[in-house]
């Protein structure tokens, strides 16, 4: 006979809890029968959830959720706590419109206390939350779930500092699914586990480090010490343990016989101070074709259950990627200078780096989820005469803004910034959506910043980037595939701080920075069926602007409309800070800047989102209708 299912009868936690010990392991393995099924359909983030199943089950058969904080980082890892949570029902709706998001979202569960989408977040909110516990007078047990790489941010060890300082109460669950911390994982490892995170083992130490501070003070630090680093040699937590953390594990992840008796004697443990247990699991753990993948199964699209197989997906003729294009230019550059190094933090497929590192290793260098630390080690190679890459997605760069100033910017030093998945993401939604970069870069003195309209033009401004060796530059473009414009054969390193102009007209001026120019094409030529002679212009620059080129777009056109794929304060605070110096307003131009709304818009696709933002050819068009009163 078939087991009865028993996820089915779990709708929130508190019908988990009411299980017995022995039926966790059967609603263990639906659980991830049931994640991998969901996102078959919807893509996402599957390795990590795969590798937290069991102690996903464990922490909330535990603890007292809601009411006890389970805070996890990246978020890469939550599907199956979502499941757990009451969202079953619409786990089909995972990075969809108007669906379920990909990550913690506090608007979406009282089982999400805290957002998490970039890393290393966890502890130092998760300190917060414990604080503020303790302030208010309430004894609920607070939970940091950190792994995923999320150890190798510095914030995480600042977050680890403080809590260590602090006699605030605090759980650290370090998933560890890739870093070689800890030694063999088995019944011996689960045994020690078991016996230093009891009470009677608690007491025990309790009682030795009582009798020794009736030692004089030398001795009761050598006592103290010498119990940690008994512990610690036994376990492997020595680090942690200087840390001040009270160290556990390592404990094997997927055998929920080990994890919840360890937990439990941390739950109800009642010294002060904080825990950090160690659980070693496996990325994409239960399903083959995760677990075989060079990548573990971190992202996928929609795939078939049974293979593996991707479903769908661009064929022969889709253009290549960005990312890609981005890759096989920088590659073609390194050929011939071998100054030029590549840096990516903890994305190398992500950025196309992985390419580049085939063939040039010794030149390729990924330093973990760490983009402070990136940004100045970058700043370092290009003092020394280097030429740095540093690819890094437009939502990440955004974390090393300080080093960006003080360490590369105020120093001059000609680091290239190649800004990835710049503008609308789609499923990934508001906290990987590439809004801010054109802004955060563009108050910057002597920073070039430049934005492929298409994939020749990224082509090109790669080139142009190798040529800068006085400042620092960076150039943006979109993700996904390129517009399927003929690649050029031979880069041209572009004139510094020089636009084009794509089309000539009469009365209307649209200037684009960047991916939105195909729209001001079809704007264009909609605005010229009515009778409206319409200039398009591709900026490429917003630093040094094209100011020549600004004045003559407003001074022989009635109306200029600016599209930008960036939020406000981005292009056209620059085009408009040009044109209110000089008093061209004064003379009554009609302008109109265009860039995404001053809101953080919810995941979709990247053609939902523009259209929802207003960047699309049909608002352009009502947009230059407005201006001449002409909008219907």
């Amino acid at each position: 006979m078939p087991e009865t299912p028993l996820l089915d009868t779990v709708g929130d936690p508190s019908e988990l809890r009411a299980l017995r010990p022995e039926q966790l392991r059967q609603v263990a393995d639906e659980l991830r029968a049931e994640t991998i099924d969901a996102v078959s359909v919807t893509g996402g983030h599957l390795g990590a959830g795969l590798g937290v199943v069991e102690l996903t089950v464990a922490l909330h058969y535990l603890f007292d959720t809601p009411s006890d904080r389970i805070i996890w980082d990246v978020g890469h890892q939550v599907y199956p706590h979502k499941i757990l949570t009451g969202r079953r029902d619409r786990i089909r709706t995972l990075r969809q419109g108007g669906g379920l998001s990909g990550f913690t979202k506090r608007s979406e569960s009282e089982y999400d206390p805290f957002g998490a989408a970039h890393a290393s977040t966890s502890i130092s909110s998760a300190l917060g939350f414990s604080v503020a516990r303790d302030l208010q007078g309430r004894d609920n047990k607070v939970v940091a779930v950190i792994g995923d790489g999320a150890m190798t941010g510095g914030m995480a060890f600042e977050g680890l500092n403080n809590a260590g300082a602090m006699a605030n109460k605090l759980i650290l669950v370090l998933n560890d699914n890739e870093m070689s911390i800890a030694p063999p994982v088995g019944a011996l490892s689960a045994y020690l586990s078991r016996l230093i995170s009891s009470k009677s083992y608690r007491s025990l130490r309790d009682i030795g480090l009582q009798m020794s501070r009736r030692f004089p003070d030398s001795l009761q630090r050598s006592a103290r010490r010498a119990e940690s680093y008994a512990r610690s040699l036994l376990t492997g937590g020595t680090l942690f343990e200087q840390l001040g953390m009270f160290y556990v594990g390592p404990i094997d992840g997927h055998n929920i016989d080990h994890l919840v008796p360890v937990l439990r004697n941390v739950r109800d443990d009642q010294a002060e101070g904080p825990i950090l247990v160690h659980v070693v699991t496996e990325k994409g753990k239960g399903y083959a074709p995760a677990e075989d993948s060079e990548d573990k199964g971190h992202g996928v699209g929609k795939f078939d259950v049974a293979s593996g197989a991707p479903k769908g997906g661009g064929g022969a003729n889709t253009p290549p990627s960005y990312t890609r294009v981005f890759a096989d230019a920088l590659i073609e550059q390194a050929r011939r200078d071998d100054k030029i190094v590549a840096i990516t933090a903890a994305m190398p497929s992500g950025t196309g780096v992985d390419r580049f590192g085939k063939i040039f290793p010794d030149r390729t260098f990924d330093v973990g989820l760490a983009e402070q630390h990136a940004v100045t080690f970058a700043a370092g190679l290009a003092a020394e005469g280097m030429r740095p890459f540093a690819a890094i997605y437009s939502t990440f760069l955004q974390r090393a803004f300080d080093q960006i100033v003080h360490d590369v910017a105020i120093q001059s030093l000609p680091v290239r910034f190649a800004i990835d998945r710049a503008g609308f993401v789609g499923a990934d939604g508001q906290t990987h959506c590439g809004a801010f970069d054109i802004t955060y870069l563009g108050c910057l003195p002597g920073t070039v910043l430049m934005a492929a309209a298409d994939e020749a033009e990224l082509v090109h401004m790669v080139a142009t980037a190798v040529s800068i060796d006085d400042r620092p530059c960076a150039f943006r473009y979109p993700r996904g595939s390129g517009v399927g414009v003929t690649l050029p054969d031979t880069p041209e390193v572009l004139p510094i701080g020089r636009g084009c102009v794509i089309q000539e007209g009469t009365k209307v001026a649209l200037l684009s920075y960047g991916s939105r120019l195909q729209d001001c094409l079809k704007a264009a030529e909609e605005l010229g069926s009515s009778g409206l002679s319409t200039t398009v212009a591709d900026a490429r620059f917003a630093k040094p602007l094209d100011e020549d080129l600004v004045r003559r777009l407003a001074a022989n056109h009635q109306v200029l409309v600016t599209v930008e794929e960036g939020s406000i304060g981005g292009f056209a605070s620059q085009v408009m800070h040009l044109l209110a110096r000089e008093g061209v307003f004064d003379s009554g131009l009609a302008f109109r800047p265009m860039a995404m709304p001053d809101m953080f818009l919810d995941h979709d696709t990247p053609a939902a989102q523009v259209e929802r933002a207003g960047l699309d050819g049909a608002r352009i068009v009502t947009t230059v209708q407005s201006a001449l009163g002409t909008a219907t």
